[in-house]
């Protein structure tokens, strides 16, 4: 076991890691690590860190057929033999098709796995996996964004090694197409399907990279969060060899479900925008647009994001009882219809800066913004719906000292105070109200639980009309070397944060006492709900040990009390 040293803060990992933050290139290390998959050697490749630990990588290895041609907008076929003597796993796949991303390619769904050292795992046997995945709105995002060399490294120095994975999944229309007729198709949901081939995949193959099958945690953040929290509702993670989750920033809650059919006009202008199928007739458009150009849907998916306002076109929807969505998540929580599996779950201070447009400024753009966020597409809006936004509207007055970003006071940043309402209204009713009730309805359930809030103000430094804003705390999780070189502080705060994940992922508690010395982080029970409020205003002066408080659950008690009472009218 290999104990840990405060001196070791100022020496590793912020300094040096930042030459090989990036993955490429990386510097080969004797022979390249090599792994037998179902008679496929896989080579992968191997970074020394300042002669400390050693980080082998293997990326782009395939988990299913290419969804080309007849899989394209077709649930993932899953592979389990690559079929080749050798496969190099020196760089990372390709990334799913999105908008503004280099090198894309339809044929992109891949794992990547970061690793210690074939010597540490040998000493070790097979290690608790994190596997993780990513967010992004379900419109975007790249498994070869996240370095996952910090997270092993301390896994390692802390004496509880992990191996860590990572993998893409599709987005958008091809990951998610709406619609009547992708529901009969059985062609929803694709991208959680991916998800769970991958999983799948992780849980048959994992051994032979040395990580144990059986101890799986999942982690993800935003849209990542919001998947994982789904898979929770359909009750089937335990069959994949997940013990335990952690979700940052995303709860089933967070954006509002509807069955496919509610979108049917956005897949319609989806297929009247391609080129090739704007000619074919409703409910038999994907045999066309399976034999479309990737160009020509990309240019499609930009020309339907250009004229909708609503900013989630293309995601996860209701599909029934024997679905991955199986009905409205509130409606699940309540019954109690969920998986027993421990989890840590939290958020930012300040959820809704990033999603709401800084030029609202009148009470009608407020109430506008809210409809098109829980009740997008709607042919009218219940009695119901419009009683339940008029004391929404009421309970979020137009106050900028109650506003997000929350703590500045009557700050506007040269914006309207509208902005700062919206903010609240938004951050609150789709990402705090939704985390308390899923983590009480689970703790009432008699589930191991944590909760958390970020609220570190360094994190707000670059961007403050923002404050800490969502995805602030990806950087600390996966220990970014530009946090404690920007502030030592918030370095300190970043290393619990990745001390806490590890602990969890391995013990199955935050608390397993390696690392670096800090704050015992309590389970959150109905007779104890309280979170870990991570920043920096409580730690010591030295910095030998992160000292946080514990914060009761009870912010904005009333206004959250109230949204998760219309979780259902606001497809919560």
């Amino acid at each position: 076991m290999v104990s840990f040293s405060v001196s070791l803060l100022c020496t590793r990992p912020w300094r040096w890691t930042a030459l090989v933050l990036a993955l490429a290139p990386w510097l080969a290390q004797a022979a390249p690590p090599t792994v037998d998959v179902n008679g496929t050697s896989i080579v992968g490749t191997s970074q020394t860190f300042v002669d400390l630990v050693d980080v082998e990588f293997f990326g782009g290895i395939p988990f299913a057929e290419p969804p080309l041609g007849d899989l394209r907008f077709a649930p993932p076929v899953e592979i389990d033999s690559l079929g080749v003597p050798t496969f190099n796993a020196t760089a990372f796949g390709a990334p799913c098709v999105q908008f503004d991303v280099d090198g894309v390619s339809e044929d992109c769904l891949t794992v990547n796995i970061f690793r210690p050292s074939e010597l540490v795992l040998s000493l070790e046997g097979p290690v608790p996996v994190m596997l993780w995945v990513y967010g992004g709105a379900f419109l975007e995002g790249v498994s070869s964004d996240f370095n996952a060399s910090e997270i092993v490294i301390q896994s390692v120095v802390r004496g509880t090694p992990v191996v860590y994975v990572s993998f893409n999944y599709r987005v958008g229309p091809f990951g998610f197409p709406q619609g009547s007729e992708a529901d009969q198709l059985g062609a929803v949901n694709l991208g959680l399907k991916d998800q769970l081939a991958a999983i799948s995949w992780v849980q048959k193959h994992i051994s032979a990279f040395g990580g144990d099958p059986t101890k799986i945690t999942l982690f993800g953040q935003s849209a990542g969060s919001i998947s994982i929290a789904d898979f929770y509702l359909n009750a089937g993670l335990e069959n994949y060899g997940v013990r335990g989750a952690i979700m940052e920033s995303g709860s089933s809650g967070t954006l509002p479900s509807f069955t496919a059919s509610r979108r049917d006009v956005v897949w319609d202008a989806f297929v009247a925008n391609t080129t090739e199928c704007a000619s074919v007739a409703p409910g038999s458009t994907f045999a066309c647009m399976r034999n479309a150009t990737t160009s020509d849907l990309l240019s499609s998916w930009e020309a339907v994001a250009a004229v909708f306002p609503v900013p989630f076109l293309f995601v996860p929807v209701i599909d029934g009882p024997n679905g991955l969505l199986p009905d409205l998540p509130s409606k699940l929580l309540a019954a109690g219809n969920f998986s027993k599996i421990p989890f840590m779950a939290g958020t930012v201070f300040d959820e809704g800066t990033d999603f709401t447009p800084e030029q609202i400024s009148t009470d009608a753009q407020v109430e506008e913004f809210m409809i098109d966020a829980d009740n997008p597409f709607a042919s009218a809006l219940s009695n119901q719906f419009q009683q339940d936004l008029a004391e929404l509207l009421t309970l979020y007055p137009d106050n900028p000292a109650l506003g997000s970003p929350f703590g500045t006071d009557n700050e506007t940043f040269g914006l309207s105070s509208q902005y700062k309402r919206a903010s609240a209204l938004l951050g609150d009713a789709s990402f705090q109200a939704t985390r308390r009730e899923w983590i009480q309805a689970a703790a009432g359930a008699g589930v191991t639980t944590f909760g958390y809030i970020f609220t570190d103000q360094n994190a707000a430094l670059a961007n403050p009309v923002r404050g800490v804003h969502h995805a602030s705390e990806v950087a600390y999780v996966y220990g970014d070397p530009a946090i404690a070189e920007a502030n030592v502080s918030s370095g300190v705060v970043a290393l619990a944060m990745m001390d806490y994940w590890v602990s969890f992922a391995v013990n199955g508690t935050p608390n397993d006492g390696n690392g670096l010395p800090k704050t015992t982080w309590p389970q959150y029970t109905l007779d104890n709900q309280v979170l870990i409020q991570f920043d920096t205003t409580e730690l010591t002066s030295n910095l030998s040990e992160a000292t946080f408080s514990i914060i009761p659950d009870d912010y904005r008690a009333n206004q959250i009390i109230f949204i998760n009472s219309v979780a259902a009218e606001l497809g919560e």
